[in-house]
């Protein structure tokens, strides 16, 4: 025999229920935050961007950079586009790794120095958003894969280094335009060189991507003969990684239409790496909530009596201050019942036009009014709810007796 109820109950979890059940999930949480900022802070020292000379990374150029130090070529890194056109000499080989970040007046200005130079220009990547002003006379076509290719031009740089990985940004000259065109993917040529017009300018190079640079492929086939032939051709060799802290950057937008916002910072893996967490959250989240699916039944532990579910049930509609609800249960149960006493359907017991005039034919002289009781407002306290039950009960007896 189960004991009384004594006092009010909940279905509502504590707070030592939840943080019980989240704790675990925390935990993971807070041991995978503590590892990646560890990690972050052990290799921010040797961690670089891709194409930086001094970065060791699979995209990093640290590799080319040395050999091109051990044969002789100062290698001078330029994050700012003044460092960039200061040494703008015929010794100076001037590699500019993402030309089409830099603004339209960083281009112009960078154009200016190119013209005052007798140096060479080499443009990686460089798409429909600087060639226009960089290299006048060519345009871009849509990006090819890199692969390896061969040569098929007479650029002496070129024919030596035989098939290198190439590919990205393909070139088309205008009319008129004298240019070496190598590597070609599908007719247009991934390596263009664009020769001193004889005004003082120096030679300009376009590298469609900037593979052959990186330390993960320069042993591959013939890509570090062509980047030590085409990076070493001068005795000095300015490395332009245009950067957002250069004030330069400030004076407009770049011209691939990008913003110097965080997240333009923050390195795609990383962006991606929040995709997948997030991704991972919602899975679990759907893994873990409660599903609401039909009733089923379910066979108690122990024998509950009637009243003492009838009792529960009470306590939890006066602790919710629920009388609508808890007289609209009475009215809907004395309802059910009566319409069978009074020969009305029981689709129609809870229709007022149906079921009061059974009730007046029946009981034509009852005190109480039959639809206030049955069809009426919410009591206005727990008195009221109460009498409620009474008048009902005692119209359900008199219907019965009649």
């Amino acid at each position: 025999m189960s004991r009384p109820v004594t006092g009010t109950t909940s279905t509502a979890p504590t707070a030592r229920q939840v943080w019980t059940r989240v704790r675990g999930a925390a935990l993971v949480l807070a041991l995978v935050l503590a590892g990646g900022l560890a990690l972050a802070t052990i290799r921010s020292a040797d961690s670089h961007g891709a194409l930086d000379p001094r970065s060791a990374e699979p995209h990093g150029s640290r590799a080319v950079a040395e050999l091109l130090k051990a044969r002789g070529v100062t290698v001078t890194l330029a994050t700012t586009l003044a460092e960039a056109t200061a040494p703008a000499d015929t010794g100076t080989t001037l590699l500019v790794t993402t030309p089409d970040l830099l603004t339209d007046t960083q281009q112009a200005a960078l154009r200016s120095a190119m013209e005052g130079s007798t140096g060479r220009t080499v443009l990686v990547g460089a798409g429909s958003a600087s060639l226009s002003t960089l290299a006048p006379g060519v345009a871009g076509a849509p990006s090819a894969p890199v692969r390896e290719r061969a040569p098929a031009c007479t650029l002496p740089a070129a024919t030596r280094a035989g098939s290198v990985d190439l590919g990205g940004e393909r070139y088309e000259t205008s009319p008129g335009t004298t240019a070496e065109a190598c590597y070609r993917a599908d007719g247009l040529p991934t390596l263009l060189r664009l020769p001193d017009t004889g005004s003082g300018t120096g030679d300009t190079v376009l590298l469609g991507s900037p593979d052959i640079l990186y330390n993960s492929r320069l042993d591959q086939r013939g890509n570090a003969s062509l980047a030590l032939q085409l990076l070493g051709s001068r005795p000095h060799l300015v490395w332009y990684l245009p950067s957002l802290s250069d004030a330069s950057a400030t004076d407009d937008t770049p011209a691939d239409g990008t913003t110097g916002n965080f997240l333009a910072l923050i390195p795609s893996g990383w962006l991606w790496g929040t995709l997948q967490l997030a991704l991972a959250a919602v899975l679990a989240a759907l893994w873990r909530s409660r599903r609401l699916g039909p009733l089923v039944t379910e066979h108690l532990p122990v024998a509950l009596r009637a009243s003492e579910a009838t009792e529960g049930r009470a306590r939890l509609y006066r602790k919710a201050n629920a009388r609508d609800r808890a007289s609209s249960v009475l009215r809907t149960a004395t309802r059910t019942r009566l319409a069978p006493l009074l020969g009305v359907p029981v689709q129609d017991a809870h229709s007022p036009d149906r079921l009061l005039p059974a009730l007046s034919a029946r009981l034509p002289e009852t005190t109480a009014d039959p639809g206030n009781l049955l069809f009426g407002p919410a009591p206005a306290d727990d008195a009221a709810l109460i009498r409620l039950a009474d008048q009902l009960d005692a119209l359900e007896r008199e219907v019965r007796t009649s």
